[in-house]
């Protein structure tokens, strides 16, 4: 049987609590068995090494340099890791390791909530099969600082309605990367746990995580 370990935590704002008792539901679904910690330090357990996939699900959190030097080296070694929004792309501010291993590190969402378009860049991939081409999404629009060597999924083009220079910048919503023999996968769209409820956010997710998990 695979085996996750999600770590639920941070600011409140993005709903981690809740976040994580739907990724929990998933994953049992799909035949995962499921440890749920609260604190980041977990992270820093040799046993890690052994999971099939870790789902970071906090904001704005703080990890010890072992933590995250750990949690890398699991990667490396093939554990998955796979999350979205804030809570895997703002969990660690201050862990360039952490950052390096998810592919990405948010920096803003010009205008806060908004409409804005989702384009799927990779149709024939697995995880996005079925998905349509472009789809509207109401959420905030993350704008990113993003390692090039993603293999990009969906994007984001920014009107520049809100922060002028942003006019016609394309940035990735959801990629896929390895990091060593590990999988990693990341999807920005999920601000708010109601957002699960969105049929192409969720199966998106969903597809990544089970994706990235080691079998």
């Amino acid at each position: 049987m695979r085996s996750a370990l999600i770590v639920w935590g941070g600011w409140d704002g993005h709903d981690p609590e809740e976040c994580a008792a739907i990724y929990r539901r998933w994953l049992h679904e799909d035949g995962f068995s499921v440890r749920v910690e609260t604190s980041p330090e977990v992270f820093a357990e040799p046993g890690i090494k052994e999971l099939s996939l870790v789902i970071p699900c906090t904001t704005m959190d703080k990890i010890s340099r072992e933590a995250a030097n750990n949690l890398a080296a699991a990667v490396a070694g093939g554990v998955g890791m796979a999350g979205h929004h804030g809570t895997m792309g703002d969990a660690f501010h201050d862990s360039p390791v952490y950052q390096y291993v998810t592919g990405g590190q948010w920096v803003a969402h010009p205008g806060g909530i908004i409409d804005y378009t989702v384009d799927v860049v990779k149709p024939e991939d697995p995880i996005m099969q079925g998905i349509p081409a472009s789809f509207p999404y109401h959420s905030e629009q993350y704008y990113m600082h993003v390692d090039p060597a993603n293999e990009v999924l969906a994007t984001t083009t920014f009107s520049g309605e809100h922060d002028p220079w942003t006019k016609g910048v394309v940035m990735p919503v959801a990629w896929k990367k390895r990091y060593g023999e590990g999988k990693v996968f990341y999807c920005s769209l999920g601000h708010r746990a109601a957002e699960f409820e969105n049929p192409n956010m969720a199966t998106i997710l969903r597809r990544g995580l089970n994706w990235a998990a080691r079998e």
